[in-house]
């Protein structure tokens, strides 16, 4: 894999450094510290490692300061334990200037300078709430504020803090009307990142005494919003831009490249989730897939924008990428196979071998290229085969619509006693053969393949009397064989109505739909519904979210809905 696309720690992003402190710009993307230990992507993990690369003694750093995951710019550390009591005191007594700057929309004009005086406590979902003074849990927050730039209702503001409480800024701007844009949390105008920056720490040196003030550069994407607002499809115009989003995008893997678990294979680039609307990426090993929609105009049928968006991709280091057009009627079943969809050669590079090995969580799957607009393993699910292997042990797996058995594979190296794997698709079931002997689990009578509409295989199976611990349900949006045509959006309840009655007591069904017209919330209802008709209880209907690498737009829905329904 392309590791070189994460480094450690970029040697630019130290602002200022002697025996005592340390000082580095943090990029936007990049959490501070890490609340997961077995988590490796935070600033203080890849210093002290790059710190450790250079020699010496080993390297310490004394952390009295925090950004939130999306702001960028300066934090200061101790790099010697006896600095730390000097900082300390300066952070926790309010003696540290810190200056941020923000974009936002809704400042009202002609408001040149302002103090922001709220108490705060924790909110709903991970978020902060402006409080009534004396609610329990409430501190006090105040925020000096100055317009220095303005384009119509778009204001960059220069912040003062007073205080250093979660959220401030973005909780006490958007309280007074001007979300900072970006942000997601509070209701921020669509932008490329949240655009707040700590632009600047004034403190005392921990051993001499003396001022030292510590400045970040500002970052291009502020101004850049002044001037012109959400760039949207504007960002493959200009090429630095489309670069800086990209690095961002992989910034934001940067957890998943260096998994202890091995993992080769992810999203890159999500869409509009990344501020790349229109595109998708992901990566294979050494390759990249590239894959646009033909009804989206942000990409599609732009020759020139199309180019340099390729070009940038293939600058990231990649053996080469591969192009997949998806087709504009997603109900309209055709040939996959398609040169025009599907090109067998890459568009920039060097070719593939017709299979790869790509390893997820450790464990090896077969992928091809340049077979249609599949790969043979989607992505999106590697959170819920981690969850499926985890709780397989000792358990009967019904792995429906099972493509090339990839959940199966998952479930036979967690210890399920028994997996069966029902597609349509011969083919496919044949690479979940080959997929299961790749993975070490010999295919014996314990795991099955049965090429037989689902429909049909489930009720055959329940006049039979199979029962199962765990089903998994996860259908194409559309299907058809001979015997019947599968709509997502009509017959799905009835499906998992089926698949629910070969559920035992106690089993479970993670159940999985790829539509962007059925809401999460339709989607529990279409469970609930099919609960009722099948008989069953429902204990626990609990949504799963995806990995890292799916971020979701601004105001929008992850296209995977998955839901782990526990039945009585």
């Amino acid at each position: 894999m392309i590791l070189q696309l994460w480094p450690a720690f970029d040697e630019a992003w130290i602002l200022y450094e002697d025996d005592d402190v340390i000082a580095v710009d943090k990029p936007p993307g990049m959490p501070s510290q890490a609340s997961d230990a077995s988590r490796t992507d935070d600033v203080v993990t890849r210093l002290l490692s790059h710190l450790g690369e250079r020699g010496g003694p080993e390297p310490y750093l004394g952390v009295h300061q925090r950004l939130d995951k999306e702001t960028s710019g300066v934090l200061v550390m101790a790099k010697r334990r006896e600095a730390n009591a000097s900082l300390a005191a300066q952070f926790e007594g309010r003696l540290v200037e810190k200056r941020y700057r923000a974009a936002v929309l809704g400042w009202p004009k002609g408001r040149r300078k302002a103090v922001l005086r709220d108490v705060l406590a924790p909110g709903e979902g991970g978020g902060m709430r402006v409080a009534r003074e004396g609610e329990k849990g409430a501190q006090p927050a105040v925020t000096h504020v100055e317009e220095v730039g303005r384009r119509g209702d778009r204001a960059l503001l220069e912040l003062r803090l007073e205080t250093g409480r979660t959220h401030q800024a973005r909780v006490q701007l958007a309280h007074a009307g001007a979300p900072i844009a970006g942000d997601r949390l509070y209701g921020g105008a669509p932008a490329t990142r949240l655009l707040l920056h700590a632009s600047e720490i004034g403190l005392k040196h921990p051993r001499t005494g003396r001022p030292l003030s510590v400045r970040a550069p500002e970052p291009p994407e502020l101004p850049a919003w002044l001037e012109r607002g959400d760039p949207g499809a504007r960002v493959y115009d200009d090429a630095r831009e489309l670069e800086r989003t990209l690095a961002r995008a992989v910034m934001g893997r940067y957890a998943i490249a260096h998994a202890s678990h091995a993992t080769t294979a992810f999203r890159l680039v999500n869409d509009a989730g990344d501020a790349l609307p229109g595109l998708v990426v992901d990566l294979y090993d050494d390759w990249l897939v590239a894959e646009l929609h033909a009804d989206d105009e942000a990409l599609f049928g732009h020759e020139a924008r199309k180019a340099r968006t390729l070009d940038a991709l293939f600058a990231l280091g990649a053996r080469g990428v591969y192009l997949k057009v998806r087709p504009k009627q997603a109900s309209t079943l055709v040939d996959t196979r398609r040169e025009d969809l599907a090109p067998k050669l890459p568009v920039r590079g060097e070719e593939a071998p017709f299979e790869i090995e790509i390893l997820e969580d450790g464990i090896p799957y077969g992928v091809r290229l340049a077979d249609g607009l599949q790969t043979g393993i989607f992505l999106d699910q590697r959170n819920n085969r981690r969850r499926v292997r985890e709780a397989s042990n000792g358990r009967r797996v019904l792995n429906l619509f099972a493509y090339t058995c990839a959940f199966s594979i998952a479930a036979a190296r967690g210890g399920a006693t028994r997996t069966v794997s029902v597609d349509a698709a011969v083919t496919a079931l044949e690479r979940g053969r080959r997929g299961f002997e790749r993975a070490g689990v010999p295919c014996g009578a314990e795991h099955a393949f049965a090429a037989e509409d689902a429909f049909a295989w489930l009720r055959r199976a329940g006049r039979g009397k199979e029962r199962f611990d765990l089903v998994i349900l996860d259908p194409p949006s559309y299907s058809s064989t001979k015997k019947r045509r599968f709509v997502a959006k009509t017959d799905y309840a009835e499906l998992a109505a089926e698949a629910m009655a070969l559920i035992e007591p106690d089993g479970v069904l993670l159940a999985c739909v790829n539509h962007r017209g059925i809401s999460q919330g339709r989607f529990r209802k279409m469970l609930h519904d099919a609960a009722r008709a099948a008989q069953r209880r429902v204990v626990q209907a609990k949504d799963l979210g995806m990995g890292a690498d799916f971020p979701v737009a601004m105001g929008g829905e992850s296209h995977l809905k998955a839901v782990w329904v526990t039945l009585a």
